[in-house]
């Protein structure tokens, strides 16, 4: 009787937790941005956000908690109720890099979050000043060993895709080029326009106007393949730098312990979403970046690659955890 008991129980939790998945969201969910208004991550969440609103009839309040690298807003949805209605646009900085760059994270990525989806990468651009007398990566390494400590690389800031691209480059080709931190992306292309840096490797939006221009030369991407918006550049590896591939990215997670069913169902719309041409029109950021999808598995498995593959960079470059 008592195991009876037990099986007609579990049965109506199940029953319980389908039908929560079904009527949710019941009311409005708080989808947290770790960085400023105005950068990709918030521009994904708005627009994700909205189509979700529209699609069931509940609002998705975009909130951006900044600070610490992206870590304050990332705890905050690492200690939030495991409900739906808290979650995160996360990506390469909070929950690839920082594990690796901060001794005290507050949040653990591996125990603390339920992935959803990966929602897109987008890569880097290798340029350098015009000053700089090379035209190809290959050119640009045997500078760097001809010339050691001479050529220095601006990024957005410690931490950031593009200083750990550059210190990729470093240990992979044995270089020696300085590291120069600013205060975000914007800074940090400025110093390379006014040749206060050689190189960078900056965001798509940041350098493909100055590369197009003429005040800056593209000599590689980062990514595994070309993309739509500079098909004549090649990526690292075709440049000749084996194994080079350092993409930014971003996805959806919740707190641990989210329902099943409401990560499914948050998984499939915005997958949805994600095929939508107006969606695709605005977030792909012109062929910059490439749009993803896939299973919550699929995501989880990869944050877990790229928690890996930055531990190592980060160890080989002697970065030490904070």
């Amino acid at each position: 009787m008592k195991k009876l008991q037990q099986v007609l129980f579990a049965i109506l939790l199940a029953c319980a937790s389908a039908a929560s998945a079904q009527v949710y969201p019941a009311k409005a969910v708080r989808f947290i941005v770790p960085y400023p208004a105005g950068g990709y991550y918030d521009l994904l969440a708005r627009v994700i956000g909205a189509k979700l609103a529209e699609a069931w009839r509940q609002p998705f309040v975009v909130e951006n908690r900044v600070g610490a690298n992206g870590m304050i807003g990332t705890d905050y949805v690492a200690k939030a109720a495991p409900d739906g209605y808290t979650i995160l646009m996360g990506g390469i900085g909070p929950l690839g890099v920082n594990p690796s760059l901060y001794a005290k994270l507050p949040y653990n990525v591996a125990r603390d979050f339920a992935p959803i989806i990966h929602v897109a990468s987008a890569p880097n651009v290798l340029v350098v000043h015009p000053s700089v007398p090379v035209r190809s990566v290959k050119e640009l390494i045997a500078y760097a060993k001809s010339n050691p400590g001479k050529l220095a690389f601006s990024s957005a800031g410690r931490g950031s895709s593009q200083h750990l691209s550059g210190e990729m480059l470093k240990t992979i080709e044995n270089i020696d080029i300085t590291h120069v931190p600013y205060k975000g992306s914007a800074p940090g292309v400025r110093a390379v326009l006014a040749g206060e840096v050689g190189m960078m490797f900056g965001t798509m939006a940041d350098v493909v106007g100055h590369a197009r221009g003429g005040k800056l030369r593209a000599l590689a991407v980062t990514s595994a393949k070309r993309i739509p918006a500079l098909p004549e550049v090649p990526t690292m590896i075709e440049a000749g730098v084996p194994g080079f591939e350092a993409t930014a990215w971003f996805g959806i997670v919740g707190p641990a312990g989210l329902q099943r069913e409401v990560v499914a169902k948050l998984n499939g719309e915005v997958g949805r979403i994600l095929r939508m041409p107006d969606v695709l029109a605005r977030i792909s950021q012109q062929g910059s970046a490439e749009i993803v999808g896939g299973s919550p598995e699929q995501y989880g498995d990869f944050i877990r690659a790229e928690g890996r593959k930055w531990a190592d960079v980060a160890m080989k470059a002697g970065v030490k955890p904070e």
